[in-house]
C-alpha cells in the first residue's frame, strides 16, 4: 500500500508542477505579447489546453505503467486493442471529471484514477481563475 501512495502521490507532484510551469510562463509571457488584448487570451486558453493536454498524458502514461508494467491494475468495459489509447481515453474522462462509465479501472489503478479526478477538478478550476484574472487585468470594452 506504501508503494501505491508514493507512486501516486509522485504523479500527481509531477503534473501540479507541470501545470504551476505552465501558468508561470504563461503570466510572464502574455504581457509581453505585441498583439490585441482579446488575442493574447485567445492564446491563453489554447497554451490551457495544451497544458491540460500534457497533464493527461502524464496519467495516461502512468496508467500504462500501472497495467503493463507493474500489473497493478486492468481495465474492462469497452476496452480497444489499444491499452494506451484506452488508458489515454480514461485519462480524458477522469481528469474532465466526465465519467461517463464505459471504461472501469480495477485494481490498484482505481486509486490513480480517482486522484486524477480530483486532481484534474482543482487544475481546471485554477486555469479558470487564471484567465479571469488575466481578462480582468486587461480587458478593453469598446
Amino acid at each position: 500500500m506504501l508503494k501505491i501512495l508514493l507512486i501516486n502521490s509522485l504523479v500527481v507532484v509531477v503534473v501540479v508542477l507541470t501545470h504551476y510551469e505552465f501558468l508561470y510562463h504563461l503570466s510572464a509571457y502574455i504581457p509581453k505579447m505585441t498583439i490585441r488584448h482579446r488575442l493574447r487570451i485567445l492564446f491563453g486558453v489554447f497554451a490551457a489546453l495544451v497544458a491540460h493536454t500534457v497533464e493527461i498524458w502524464i496519467f495516461a502514461g502512468a496508467y500504462y505503467i500501472y497495467i503493463e508494467v507493474l500489473g497493478l491494475g486492468h481495465m474492462t468495459g469497452n476496452v480497444s486493442d489499444s491499452v494506451l489509447m484506452d488508458c489515454s481515453y480514461l485519462s480524458f474522462i477522469a481528469f474532465t471529471t466526465v465519467g461517463l462509465g464505459d471504461l472501469a479501472p480495477h485494481g490498484e489503478l482505481r486509486y490513480l484514477v480517482g486522484l486524477e479526478g480530483l486532481t484534474g477538478f482543482v487544475l481546471i478550476t485554477w486555469t479558470a481563475s487564471f484567465l479571469y484574472y488575466e481578462m480582468q487585468r486587461h480587458w478593453e470594452v469598446r
